[in-house]
């Protein structure tokens, strides 16, 4: 696998901890930030696509 390109939320200040995530074709590659060397998950783009679309959307009061 070639090098993958971590990037932080825009949302996220500098200084801070969060997670990270690297894309490829098929999967998005999650990490924390605080860990870069450590473990990481991947999950399908399809997954992750259904992952971001259910917290997008608004929580019931």
């Amino acid at each position: 696998m070639s090098e993958l390109r971590w990037q932080k939320s825009t949302y996220s200040p500098d200084a801070s901890n969060c997670v990270e995530i690297a894309t490829t074709p098929a999967a998005v590659h999650i990490r924390d930030s605080k860990n870069p060397a450590g473990l990481h998950l991947t999950v399908g783009s399809s997954t992750w696509a259904h992952f971001v679309s259910r917290v997008a959307q608004p929580r019931p009061q």
